[in-house]
């Protein structure tokens, strides 16, 4: 704790993490198009219809010695709520309801909710476990303000001291990744402290922290500021699914979650900084093209290592917890940086990871293969991923638009209507758009008062630097890319804006491999195209900027793809062509429509191997 104390009194935080701001006044949005119908296809197709009986029943029998069924009923009911706070589908609130009255039946007398034998507790995936009961009911409370759903919260917390003390036991000795997955329930912990605000519990939440930062814990924050990427913080584990592997990443990403929420309660802006340096570090060194990472779900050095086919990698649970860690640094900060970070993952890990007919979420999507079913877990019909990743899809609507007194914020460029209350106005905003097929918007903003506001407007750092925006006709001057654009409105009038990123098709080099992008969308060869051997080498031919001359097309209505394009490559080693056509046409599709019938007979790739010329590389660099 010495080297934590005394960084907290030499942070530099930026100016803009003084300004927070929240989805909290946006009444309605509802989504169109590609993602808006992989939002509902979601909520239909695997929301609506789990089994929610079959996810209660564990609990019912305490027998569990070192498995996690009890995190799947949690995972389910927070991606219920969170789609049934965007669809207002009255029959899912009845399932949820339903849901929530079997749940609370299984609480013990001393507050337990879990299926640890007595002599397992406080082991393994026990207080994990038990956290997913807490968030998910937290969130019931704060849907339906239903006071048995807190009380039931303030009893397991209650009993989850009482245990603690009477080991007694610090929290970090307990479970699994040096602590982290135990330490990870500082996040509802938290949430129990704001909507009590019984002083037990926020101390109860500080003494997680000490106990996460001694030297028996991960020491998230002490390592975060003194910058250790997350895959060197400790050594390589000897045994890999075990206590002493530090690295795994969703449990880590998690406990950022929380260290955020109580550095909002608290002030400390130590928490909020170790939060952001992780998130950085992660960007830099781990995050691949697609927006994921993670190999076997532990941070890896992936960035470095993606072009390289890797067993277990991008799991959903970790696809899913970063874009939440990115929307909330997003909330916190105001940086422009984390939106970028969420759009590239959602059109890609997230939306590559359900079926095409939404029936099942892969566990990994790897770059490069097929996707497939995930295992079956701990001898029930349904995996974490299956369980985790409609709170993906729930958290893209909740993200879109955001609010802080009279400006509102627009991240996500997405054909929606919404309606917004701000401060002192109302406003309704409808987005017609085909963003990212081509960078090109038009919004309008009809406010019902007179008071002025602000709208401001994401302007991601892929968009062409010649960008134009339009007010009523009228040009705008440019902000810099990956920032906000502020317009200031006099109100009480309607407002037509019009937007032209002008975004490129491009080709990324690394590693002496290509890759595909325009925008934020990463593309892929597909072998349902039957253009040739789609692991064969090329080279793609693009101008000297690197933008290639390929149109997008919108395929959905006639194709397994929602886009497509046409890319000229000269394919594999063979450059003797009689008839002067080397060049061939071959075609790609968006990342998220690659292998989305998970046929085991198909195969896709992002990075293409690119063949090397000597004549115009010089050999002696290789």
């Amino acid at each position: 704790m010495k080297l934590f104390s005394l960084l907290v009194g030499c942070l530099w935080l930026p100016q803009c993490l003084c300004a927070q701001i929240s989805n909290e006044g946006i009444r309605q949005i509802h989504i169109d198009g590609f993602v808006g119908n992989r939002i509902n296809t979601c909520i239909e197709q695997r929301v609506k219809k789990q089994d929610v009986a079959a996810l209660v029943e564990p609990f019912r029998h305490m027998t569990e010695g070192d498995r996690w069924q009890s995190e799947f009923f949690g995972k389910w009911l927070l991606g219920a709520i969170a789609s049934y706070e965007y669809s207002q589908d009255p029959e899912l609130l009845q399932i949820i309801r339903q849901a929530v009255a079997q749940f609370l039946e299984v609480q013990q007398a001393d507050g337990y909710i879990g299926n640890y034998k007595p002599e397992n507790r406080l082991t393994s995936w026990d207080i994990w476990g038990r956290k997913y009961s807490a968030l998910s009911l937290l969130s019931y409370y704060r849907l339906t303000g239903e006071e048995k759903a807190l009380e039931a919260v303030e009893r397991l917390i209650d009993g989850l001291i009482k245990e603690l003390d009477a080991k007694p036991a610090e929290i970090a000795t307990t479970g699994n990744y040096r602590g982290m997955a135990s330490c990870s329930i500082l996040e509802p912990v938290v949430y129990l402290y704001k909507a009590t605000q019984q002083p037990k519990y926020l101390e109860f939440a500080e003494r997680i922290v000490r106990s996460l930062e001694s030297a028996d814990g991960p020491q998230l924050v002490a390592k975060a500021l003194q910058n250790l990427p997350v895959a060197h913080r400790f050594p390589f584990p000897k045994q890999w699914w075990s206590t002493e592997n530090g690295h795994k990443a969703y449990e880590m990403m998690s406990c950022y979650e929380g260290l955020m929420e109580l550095g909002r309660v608290t002030g400390n802006p130590a928490y909020l900084e170790a939060a952001r340096m992780t998130a950085e570090n992660i960007l830099a060194t781990e995050i691949n093209i697609a927006g994921s990472g993670a190999a076997f779900e532990c941070w890896y050095d992936g960035k470095m290592r993606q072009t390289l086919p890797t067993y277990h990698t991008m799991e959903t649970c970790v696809t899913f917890t970063w874009m939440q860690f990115c929307a909330r640094l997003l909330q916190q900060t105001g940086n422009t940086r984390y939106a970028d970070a969420f759009e590239r993952t959602m059109y890609n890990a997230l939306m590559a990871a359900m079926k095409d007919d939404g029936s099942q979420i892969s566990k990994y999507s790897p770059l490069e293969g097929r996707r497939q079913e995930g295992e079956k877990q701990c001898g029930m019909n349904i995996n974490c991923c299956n369980a985790n990743g409609p709170r993906g899809f729930a958290l893209i609507p909740r993200t879109a638009l955001h609010t802080s007194d009279d400006c509102l914020y627009v991240n996500l460029y997405l054909p929606s209507e919404s309606e917004i209350c701000l401060k002192h106005n109302d406003l309704s905003l409808q987005m017609q758009t085909r963003y990212p097929q081509d960078g090109k918007i038009r919004l309008t903003v009809a406010s019902s008062k007179k008071a002025p506001f602000t709208l401001a407007l994401r302007i991601p750092a892929w968009v062409d630097e010649d960008y134009s925006i339009q007010v009523n006709g009228e040009e705008q001057l440019p902000a810099p890319r990956g920032s906000y654009l502020y317009l200031e409105r006099p109100g009480k009038q309607r407002d037509e804006i019009t937007i032209d990123f002008k975004l490129k098709t491009k080709v990324v080099d690394f590693q002496h491999t290509q890759a595909v992008v325009h925008g934020p969308l990463v593309f892929a060869r597909d072998s349902r195209f039957r253009d040739g051997f789609v692991d064969e080498c090329a080279v793609i031919q693009r101008d000297e900027n690197g933008v290639v001359d390929a149109k997008i097309e919108d395929t959905a209505a006639n194709s397994f793809a929602w886009l497509t394009m046409t890319v000229p490559m000269v394919l594999g080693t063979d450059l003797e062509n009689p008839e002067n056509k080397a060049v061939k046409q071959i075609r790609f599709c968006d990342f998220a429509s690659a292998g989305n019938d998970w046929n085991p007979s198909g195969r896709y790739r992002v990075w293409i191997p690119r063949t090397l010329h000597v004549m115009s590389e010089p050999y002696h660099a290789y």
